[in-house]
């Protein structure tokens, strides 16, 4: 059984080709599923908010803050999500809720409304106020003394169950007379 060089040759070209062929569905098939993988989070809806019960979060309870007394401070926490990561119970930012009422509470975003900085209620004084720009704030959240723009940012507050301090949590413009909310 010899083979003539002819044959030979058609022997090797296919061995080749197969080779070929062979070797890249062996390639083709870990990059499509690359592919896929790097793609998939444009087919999910991800807007990078924080997801809550109809944007409002439970921080407290009526018995949790003392009628009259100072405002206390209650970090927001939420699952955040963008098109490729999902995050469980991240810090987005920080309310004070002041009981002024039997039934009322207040809640004011921690956040100056002038450039963003993080303001402070001080006990002594008893007012908020930011270290960046000197703003002084009301217990009501009115400007006294400062650049702030505007008094600080108040929130929706909703009391359910008879009890449970519900807060509709929101982020607004900085820098302007307007209270305006901005998507986080």
């Amino acid at each position: 059984m010899n083979d003539t060089p002819s044959e030979k040759s058609d022997r090797r070209e296919f061995i080749k080709c197969a080779s070929c062929v062979i070797g890249g569905a062996i390639g083709l098939v870990p990059m499509a599923a690359g592919v896929y993988v790097a793609m998939d989070p444009l087919r999910h809806s991800g807007d990078g908010t924080a997801k809550t019960n109809d944007g409002f979060m439970r921080l407290a309870t009526l018995e949790d803050l003392p009628l009259g007394g100072a405002p206390m401070k209650y970090s927001i926490v939420a699952d955040k999500a963008d098109k490729w990561s999902r995050y469980k119970d991240m810090p987005i930012g920080a309310v004070y809720l002041q009981r002024t009422t039997e039934k009322q509470v207040v809640a004011f975003n921690t956040v100056c409304p002038h450039l963003g900085c993080f303001v402070d209620y001080r006990k002594e004084e008893k007012d908020f106020f930011c270290p960046c720009h000197n703003s002084n704030f009301s217990q009501t959240g009115a400007l006294k003394t400062g650049v702030s723009p505007r008094g600080m940012d108040s929130l929706e507050v909703e009391l359910r169950n008879d009890r449970e301090v519900w807060v509709k949590f929101q982020h607004f413009k900085a820098n302007t007379t307007e209270k305006t909310p901005v998507n986080s």
